[in-house]
């Protein structure tokens, strides 16, 4: 069964930015799809990035646009991480941040419903 733990969370200051890593603790990520998600207080869990398999569909990054151009997603399958540097961020970026898995195309790649293995969650606080 695999197992995520997400890392790197934590209060920056309105245009800074911080990396959000997302490491399988059990099992390998190599044929999973991982999405990043993010939930801020009273709103829908909403897509933020995805990044596909390496295999197939060669490591194919979606963004919301709310994020583009200032997200990036990456990922390391040796060291089954996949990492979001956050650039530029907002106070509207405040969330809870989530990452997940799942063997998915990347046209499902950012649809929450899709995906069966979660992080914890850990939370990332912009101020103004």
């Amino acid at each position: 069964q695999l197992q995520l733990v997400e890392q790197g969370g934590g209060l920056v200051q309105s245009g800074g930015s911080l990396t959000l890593s997302c490491t399988a603790s059990r099992g390998s990520l190599d044929f999973y799809a991982v999405g990043w998600f993010r939930q801020a207080p009273g709103k829908e869990r909403e897509g933020v990035s995805c990044i596909t398999a390496s295999a197939g569909s060669m490591n194919y990054p979606t963004y919301a646009d709310s994020v583009k151009g200032r997200f990036t997603i990456s990922r390391d399958d040796a060291k089954k991480t996949v990492t979001l540097e956050m650039n530029s961020l907002k106070p509207e970026d405040t969330a809870v941040y989530y990452c997940a898995a799942d063997v998915l195309e990347f046209q499902k790649c950012l649809l929450e419903g899709e995906y069966d293995f979660w992080g914890q969650g850990i939370q990332v606080t912009v101020s103004s």
